[in-house]
């Protein structure tokens, strides 16, 4: 049954489940469709956790009466059996008090989205009566489940998603023509440094665009399992090191090394979670995988606590390709590391001036680290600047710049261009003879969905959407880091993982080849050109604007209390201190594809955000002064 404009959507969660994106991107959706739309507030997210008692029912059925209620949607992304039987008990309320089910009743039709266990089971169970989501439907494919009509989708929707139709059908048609399994290695001609520790990132994108273009293939690897000891689990890693190795089709191997490897690195593990990764412990359990590894480069993640001491045994055991730093992240705030958030950021500004003497090349992974927990587009965007312009000011002479596609994952193409452009080009403008900046792209950490075929084609796909970030370069993207397409399900072997570069590689070759004939989407569209305009204008207004304001903003002090003050927002970061009550002090919400920042569910102008930004560093300095200094500048 199709809804009418008149109608109001509901939309459910939990308390305990955090994950709220997808809410918000569907209701964003249903208000750009015209439609009113209500989010569970916590009373009701507290009841739907207790809806057996008559109390907690009472305050389900008085919100879907006081809202007028006509459309539920319930929201449950974490054990599939307690989302089956809470669906379950929220159809039964409805049914058993008249709300739902016959011809007259006030609610019209329920969907639910979650994983694909609990949306099979509710599929069966309800026979049609309950629409599902898997994630990484379309926008129009949201509206359709949601019982929007096509022809009350607006236009800007169609249209907007047109570029993801596209590049969608190119990508399903590389994985049916099934090319891509014919691919062979690519041949390397060894330098003198090749496979050695004098090898570089530099030294292997050089020789890799020597007879036309090949991007460096970086990917992420590690086995994990409960029931394997460390040492057994370290020598199937050491296996499957050999086996990427001799493939030839990986340049770059980033080790999924452990939590406890990044927080307790050379400490007893006894009585401690691992928590998933490979469990390497020792410097010569290091250099053992380095050897196993080559010719390939190698690199892992940094630590979570004495970074700068970790960073020199990565440079001496695996001669790390690069080093990657989170500054505001894998701390406290975040709950990955015991640092606080001043003393993180010191330590990593600290470990990019040591490794700028070592010469190597550094990846500041921030971006999408505060998409994660909901800032809008905008502030990807300045936080990644500003990192690269930290890292230029330490020293960094090669900057890695990360850009994650699809995060979040309701992200239109048309906007991924649009920020991913206005990025580039503004961290792009920071090059000099001492400062040369390297693009690597990825698909979003939950962009693939559970299923091997759809998620083969969605590989393809995003692979077209990196090439058409920067178009006309042909020597772009430096770097892609391929996401396996079995990451919704299970941890890529060896042969997943060269499958999904062969994937990668012949759907960039592909891609090309009919950019060449004209066959590909026009990506220099008018609103892709107004879209990247308005991120470009806005965040160099706020960048300015922060320069102006915060006296030495690109050192420890400067950048602690740029997030004290809320220039960057995150309004879903978990903590609940005082220490954040500006950063946290936004709201966010989808429209038109990308991500907005809003106050009180208004979207807000680039100068009420400055001023709101600018009135609140006096207390971001008081917090500083009494958390941190008692001598701090005042401002």
């Amino acid at each position: 049954m199709s809804a009418g404009k008149n109608e109001t959507f509901g939309l459910i969660k939990t308390l305990m489940d955090a994950h709220t994106m997808g809410i918000h991107a569907a209701a964003a959706l249903l208000r750009d469709s015209g439609y009113r739309v209500m989010i569970s507030p916590r009373p009701v997210e507290y009841a739907m956790e207790r809806i057996s008692s008559e109390s907690a029912q009472k305050v389900i059925l008085d919100w879907i009466d006081d809202n007028r209620i006509s459309r539920i949607g319930f929201s449950y992304r974490l054990d599939p059996d307690t989302a089956v039987e809470l669906t379950g008990r929220l159809i039964h309320l409805l049914t058993s008090k008249g709300y739902y089910g016959g011809g007259n009743s006030k609610v019209k039709s329920v969907f639910f989205a979650g994983l694909t266990p609990a949306c099979e089971k509710i599929e069966k169970e309800y026979a049609g009566r309950v629409s599902t989501f898997r994630g990484g439907e379309s926008a129009e494919e949201t509206l359709l489940v949601m019982g929007v009509p096509l022809d009350e989708i607006p236009k800007q929707i169609k249209e907007g998603c047109q570029y993801d139709k596209e590049i969608e059908k190119f990508g399903q048609g590389i994985i049916r023509s099934g090319e891509y399994r014919k691919m062979k290695a690519p041949e390397r001609k060894p330098y003198p440094e090749f496979g050695t520790l004098k090898d570089t990132l530099e030294l292997r994108l050089n020789h890799n665009f020597e007879g036309g273009f090949q991007p460096i293939i970086r990917a992420h690897s590690g086995p994990y399992s409960d029931d394997m000891s460390r040492a057994a689990m370290l020598k199937e890693y050491r296996d499957w090191c050999h086996e990427l190795g001799n493939a030839g089709f990986l340049d770059v191997l980033s080790i999924g090394s452990s939590q406890l490897s990044q927080s307790n690195f050379g400490e007893s593990w006894e009585g401690k979670p691992n928590g998933g990764g490979v469990p390497v412990n020792s410097e010569a359990e290091y250099a053992d995988i380095w050897q196993a590894a080559r010719p390939m480069l190698v690199r892992t993640y940094s630590g979570t606590k004495n970074v700068k001491k970790l960073a020199e045994i990565y440079e001496k055991t695996i001669n790390i390709s690069w080093h990657a730093l989170s500054l505001w992240w894998f701390n406290e705030l975040d709950g990955r590391g015991p640092n606080n958030l001043y003393d993180n950021l010191k330590e990593h500004l600290d470990t990019i001036r040591w490794i700028s003497s070592t010469g190597k090349p550094v990846e500041t992974n921030v971006p999408h680290h505060f998409a994660f927990r909901g800032a809008d587009d905008i502030t990807y965007i300045v936080s990644g600047f500003l990192v690269a312009k930290a890292a230029k000011k330490y020293g960094t002479k090669t900057f890695v710049l990360q850009n994650m596609l699809n995060t979040p994952r309701s992200t239109w193409g048309i906007q991924d261009l649009a920020k991913g452009r206005t990025l580039l080009k503004l961290v792009k403008e920071l090059e000099d003879e001492n400062f040369r900046v390297v693009l690597q792209t990825r698909a979003g950490l939950d962009y693939f969905k559970p299923d091997l075929e759809t998620a083969k084609a969605q590989l393809a796909t995003v692979t077209a959407l990196m090439d058409d970030l920067d178009p006309k370069n042909e020597m772009s993207p430096e770097i892609i880091h391929v996401v396996s397409y079995s990451e919704a399900l299970f941890l890529a072997t060896p042969d997943v993982l060269n499958d999904s570069i062969k994937i990668t590689k012949t759907a960039l070759k592909e891609y090309r080849k009919l950019k060449k004939q004209g066959l590909t989407p026009d990506v220099m569209t008018d609103d892709i050109l107004k879209r990247q305009s308005g991120l470009e204008t806005a965040c160099r207004k706020i960048i300015r604007a922060m320069e102006e304001n915060i006296p030495d903003l690109y050192s420890p002090e400067g950048l602690y209390l740029a997030f004290i003050a809320g220039w960057l927002p995150v309004p879903e970061l978990w903590s609940d201190s005082d220490e954040f009550v500006h950063a946290k002090g936004w709201g966010t919400r989808m429209t038109n594809g990308g991500v907005v920042l809003c106050d009180r569910d208004v979207i807000v102008t680039t100068d009420h955000r400055i001023n709101r930004c600018v009135g609140n560093l006096p207390d971001a300095n008081y917090i500083f002064k009494q958390k941190y200094r008692k001598n701090a500048v005042t401002i």
